[in-house]
């Protein structure tokens, strides 16, 4: 579709204007001393924790020396810590230091502080309309700075079984928990013995798993379990489970998507409680988790995925 020249020059202002309050001209920055591309590489690192300096010039699309300069500042700040790789020392592992993942909890603080009050100043449902319009122009300026055609960027939310979902799952499960928490071939087995065993229980009505497709690939998954918990903790415990989004998509809204339809459906289904195991240290999960009602109601350790974490249990009761 082409763009009328009647809508350009305004988008171009509004742009501009959204560029300004924002403070991406100068000063302070999200409530930080940090110039905007600190500030979002914070953001990166939190998102995916032991991504390398490439990775994170990718995302930003900034220079590899504008990278290097960038995190040398962080990295003395006390924010960022590198860790080497054992097979190469030269690639160094991004991690957040218990005062980057302060720093970077205040800055969503600032963030949605923001957001809310100018939200507040709408009339009733147009919140909706903002959302969808960032969502697209966002896409739209992003396959264009990609080179991907048009709409190439849309994912939608599938629920059922397709064909490689096992394999699909359990490979987005096996490479990203490998690279942040150094979990191998146990951890893998465990999720692809755990998830075919479920595949095989989907034609009760109380198991339900939904997929997140990008032009025909599974970037994302979630499912409820309405049976293993049930002589658990007790009757009407939906379990979520095989909660995972790959690299690519990460930061763009697909897991709160995911998160939504599992819960919807664990509610309309009557399950009172809805459980989750995850561990210590998975931090955009977690905000993701409580987010959406979810409590950490215990923890312990455990190695099931052959090494030792601190597994906790979160709990969200049915509204």
């Amino acid at each position: 579709m082409t763009a009328l020249p009647s809508v350009v020059d305004p988008v171009r202002i509004a742009s501009r204007r959204i560029v300004r309050a924002l403070g991406f001209m100068g000063g302070p920055f999200a409530g930080t001393d940090l110039s905007p591309s600190a500030v979002h590489a914070l953001i990166e690192i939190e998102a995916c924790e032991g991504l390398t300096a490439n990775d994170l010039g990718a995302r930003l699309r900034l220079e590899k020396s504008s990278v290097s300069r960038m995190l040398r500042k962080l990295v003395l700040s006390g924010d960022v810590t590198e860790t080497a790789e054992e097979t190469d020392g030269r690639r160094k592992r991004l991690s957040l230091s218990a005062a980057g993942r302060e720093r970077v909890a205040a800055i969503h603080d600032f963030a949605r502080s923001q957001i809310v009050d100018a939200l507040a100043r709408l009339q009733p449902g147009q919140d909706r309309i903002v959302l969808d319009g960032l969502r697209l122009y966002a896409a739209a300026l992003s396959d264009g700075v990609t080179g991907r055609p048009s709409g190439s960027s849309h994912i939608d939310i599938a629920s059922g079984y397709r064909t490689g979902l096992i394999a699909r799952i359990t490979q987005m499960h096996a490479l990203y928990y490998a690279r942040t928490s150094g979990f191998g071939r146990r951890f893998e087995s465990v999720v692809a013995g755990g998830l075919a065993a479920f595949c095989d229980r989907l034609e009760n009505p109380v198991n339900a798993i939904w997929v997140a497709m990008r032009a025909g690939e599974i970037v994302g998954s979630v499912a409820i379990d309405g049976e293993d918990m049930a002589q658990g903790p007790g009757p009407g415990i939906a379990h979520l489970r095989w909660f995972i989004v790959d690299d690519s998509v990460r930061g763009g809204g697909v897991g709160r998507r995911l998160i939504a339809s599992a819960l919807a459906f664990a509610d309309d289904a009557g399950f009172a409680e809805t459980h989750l195991w995850t561990f210590a240290g998975l931090t955009a999960a977690r905000h993701l988790y409580e987010a959406n009602g979810f409590d950490c109601v215990e923890e312990r350790r455990g190695a099931q995925w052959g090494k030792e974490v601190l597994e906790q249990r979160f709990v969200r009761k049915r509204p």
